[in-house]
């Protein structure tokens, strides 16, 4: 068995490792499978260790497989690798280099750690087993964790278990937070289009203005959650952008919507899909208008594996000492780890990362979100000593 300290020690050594190459990869970001350059950053750092390199898979992503001394299970750890369409707002020596591209959500953060896990693993080499790390395109809308599951990466040797980590705010510097069952949302998306008549603002009896008929929408939509959903069923409907019109003066022929749904019950998306289209149609058919709308049905739920949840609850203990786990409820977020724990057992859990002093106290997607670094050494010993509990286990 693994000494209890063994790997904390190991990662706070490489602490302002773990540091650099996160801001290095800070620095520069890459979009969704454009991951190019990070996979080579992150090929060269694992390349002289003796591990087994699949890549790319899936345009731009790594398996690394460390082999145990004897068969046996085998567990895998994940990290992302993307970043997001946003323009980078920290006043930091670190802030990203490219212009509109930063990472906003932590990827970078993720794919450091899991490079530090590979780096503690590869000197404690499992007894029985293997230990596969994924480092994996295109989370950010993308579906990257879908295309590689496609591409076999739960495959040869066949995955076990499966486990990841996401930093976040909500939680402190040192403590993690786990959600038992569903620990995401299905993350389903919609388009709509209103479609009225153009012509003079001075003379509305000559048309049919669809701006009205769009804001009559967005109010009534929302009734749908308030009024004709259960209030025990989680369920959030958020229009995120509407684009329309021309002028000042000039009746708007057509308005775009674009917005989400989250839901936990993956039964509820028909229900809410047909409820929306009647809301719609009824509004547009009364004000003269039509419209067109698409329900698409986007990551599923991420299903946490109550039976591996002890065992994060002893790496927890093991790593950051009693009482630093919460079981929290979960995120109305959608996260595509949700494709790999549609296959295999899984378990998905907040990596706290809040440091008031710090100004580490964004949320995910801000442009002033930002990395308590302290908290690196912690992901990257929490994930080791998850993989190494579950072999001795198992």
């Amino acid at each position: 068995m693994t000494n209890k300290l063994e790997f904390l020690k190991e990662a706070l050594k490489l602490k302002q490792t773990l540091i650099d190459w996160r801001r290095h990869l800070h620095e520069h970001p890459e979009l969704s499978f454009q991951e190019y350059e990070t996979s080579k950053f992150i090929i060269n750092k694992l390349v002289h260790l003796d591990f087994e390199l699949q890549h790319p898979i899936s345009k731009t992503g790594i398996v690394a497989i460390l082999h145990g001394e004897e068969p046996g299970p085998t567990v895998a750890l994940r990290a992302d690798m993307d970043a997001l369409p946003i323009q980078d707002g920290k006043e930091k020596r670190y802030a990203s280099k490219r212009e509109g591209i930063a990472h906003l959500c932590g990827h970078d953060a993720h794919t450091a750690m899991l490079i530090g896990a590979a780096y503690l693993l590869h000197s404690q080499r499992p007894k029985k087993g293997n230990i596969k790390f994924i480092f994996q395109p295109a989370e950010e809308g993308f579906a990257g964790a879908s295309e590689m599951v496609k591409e076999g990466v739960l495959d040869t040797p066949k995955v076990d278990v499966i486990a990841g980590l996401h930093v976040h705010p909500t939680a402190k510097t040192g403590e993690i937070a786990v959600a038992k069952g569903n620990a995401t949302a299905f993350a389903d998306s919609f388009d709509i289009e209103i479609i009225g008549e153009g012509g003079h603002a001075a003379h509305p009896h000559l048309s049919v203005d669809s701006i009205p008929i769009a804001a009559e929408i967005v109010s009534s939509l929302q009734q749908i959650v308030s009024r004709t959903t259960d209030p025990l069923t989680p369920t959030v409907l958020t229009i995120g952008k509407i684009s329309g019109g021309y002028k000042r003066n000039v009746i708007a022929p057509s308005v775009k919507l674009e917005g989400t749904v989250r839901l936990l019950d993956r039964d509820q998306r028909k229900d809410m899909m047909k409820k929306m289209e009647q809301y719609i149609q009824g509004i547009c058919g009364g004000m003269g208008a039509t419209y067109t709308f698409r329900y698409v049905s986007g990551y599923p739920a991420v299903k946490n594996e109550e039976k591996l949840i002890p065992i994060l609850h002893k790496a927890s203990e093991k790593i950051l000492g009693s009482n630093k786990l919460t079981i929290v409820q979960p995120s109305m977020g959608g996260e595509d780890f949700s494709y790999y724990t549609e296959k295999v057992p899984g378990i998905f859990f907040r990596l706290g990362i809040f440091n008031d002093e710090k100004e580490c106290i964004y949320p995910n997607h801000h442009p002033l979100f930002d990395v308590d670094e302290d908290a690196l050494p912690f992901g990257s010993a929490l994930l080791a000593q998850f993989a190494m509990e579950y072999l001795n286990n198992e």
